[in-house]
C-alpha cells in the first residue's frame, strides 16, 4: 500500500501549492497582475506562526489565525503602496514592481532579523501513524489536508455567497461597469489582496509544520511552483488553482517515488513548458479573442 502513502503525501504538498496559487489567481483575475511578492507573504506567515507558537506559546489554530491576519494586513499594504498607482500602467511595469516588492520584503526582513533558519517545534500537531487499508498515513499530513479543504470551502462561500464576493466577481468581469453600479473597485481589490494573502499566511504555517525548517528566502520556490499550479489550472480561475495545486503535488511526489527526487523541482517547470506550448489557457481556461 505504498501508493496510498505516496498519494497522501502528494495531496498534502499539493494542498499547500493550491493555497498559495489561490492568491495568484484571485489577484490576476481582477487586475491582471502576477504578484511575485506573494511567495514572500508566505514566508512572513511562516515566521509569524513560528513566533506565535514559540514566543507567545499559542496552539496551532490561534497561531494560524494570527498569521493569516498579519499576512492579510501585509497584502493590503502591498496593494495600497506598490500596485494601486500602477493600475493603468503597462504589464511590464507592474511585473518589475512586483519583483522589486519581493526583494524588498526579503532583504528588509533579513536586515532586521538575520538570515539564520528556524525550526518549528515537532509537537505543534499530533504526529502518529494512522493505518488505512494497510498503509501508514501520517496524521499531520491528514490534518493539513483537512485544514486546506476547510479554508477552500470558506473561500468558495465568500466568493459566491457574500456581498464582497459578488463585488469581486463583478470587478473581475468589468471594472468600469462595476464602478457605475456603485461598487468600490479600490475596496474590492484591497479585499482580494487581503483574502489571497491570508491564505498565503496559512500556507506558510502549514509549510513550517510539514517541513519544519523555515528561512527568509523560503517563499521563492513554493511561490514559483504555486504560480505554475495557477497557470496549469487556468490563471484567474479559482477552481483551476485548486486542481492545479493538487496535480502539481501529486506529480512531484510521483517523480520522487520512482527514484528521481533530484528532479522533483524540475518537474514543475517541465509542466509549465508543456502547458504554455499545448494549452496556454490552462485546464479550465478558455480562449478569449482580443481586439487589436
Amino acid at each position: 500500500m505504498e501508493w496510498l502513502q505516496q498519494l497522501m503525501n502528494g495531496i498534502s504538498i499539493g494542498s499547500i501549492y493550491a493555497l498559495i496559487a489561490l492568491g495568484y489567481t484571485m489577484v490576476y483575475g481582477i487586475i491582471k497582475l502576477i504578484n511575485f511578492a506573494h511567495g514572500d507573504v508566505v514566508m512572513i506567515g511562516a515566521f509569524t506562526g513560528f513566533y506565535a507558537i514559540v514566543g507567545l506559546h499559542l496552539s496551532f489554530i490561534p497561531a494560524l489565525l494570527l498569521a493569516m491576519a498579519v499576512c492579510s494586513i501585509l497584502g493590503v499594504i502591498i496593494e495600497r503602496v506598490a500596485y494601486r498607482r500602477l493600475r493603468n500602467s503597462s504589464r511590464i511595469t507592474a511585473l518589475i514592481t512586483a519583483i522589486g516588492v519581493s526583494f524588498f520584503i526579503e532583504y528588509t526582513f533579513i536586515y532586521f532579523r538575520g538570515a539564520q533558519p528556524q525550526s518549528y517545534p515537532k509537537d505543534v500537531l499530533p504526529e502518529t501513524s494512522i493505518n488505512i487499508f494497510g498503509a501508514k498515513i501520517n496524521s499531520q499530513a491528514l490534518l493539513i489536508f483537512v485544514i486546506t479543504i476547510v479554508l477552500m470551502i470558506i473561500l468558495q462561500l465568500i466568493v459566491h455567497r457574500t456581498k464582497i464576493g459578488k463585488a469581486m466577481r463583478a470587478v473581475s468581469i468589468d471594472p468600469e461597469t462595476a464602478m457605475l453600479m456603485g461598487i468600490s473597485v479600490d475596496r474590492t481589490i484591497s479585499a482580494t489582496f487581503a483574502i489571497g494573502s491570508a491564505l498565503a499566511g496559512a500556507a506558510g504555517v502549514i509549510i513550517g509544520i510539514y517541513f519544519t525548517k523555515i528561512e527568509p528566502l523560503m517563499g521563492l520556490l513554493p511561490g514559483i511552483k504555486a504560480f505554475v499550479a495557477a497557470v496549469l489550472g487556468g490563471i484567474g480561475i479559482i477552481p483551476g488553482a485548486m486542481v492545479g495545486g493538487f496535480i502539481l503535488g501529486l506529480v512531484e511526489t510521483a517523480v520522487s517515488a520512482i527514484g528521481f527526487s533530484n528532479f522533483r523541482d524540475a518537474a514543475a517547470f517541465f509542466i509549465l513548458i508543456l502547458i504554455l506550448i499545448f494549452k496556454p489557457t490552462g485546464i479550465f481556461g478558455k480562449n478569449v479573442r482580443e481586439k487589436v
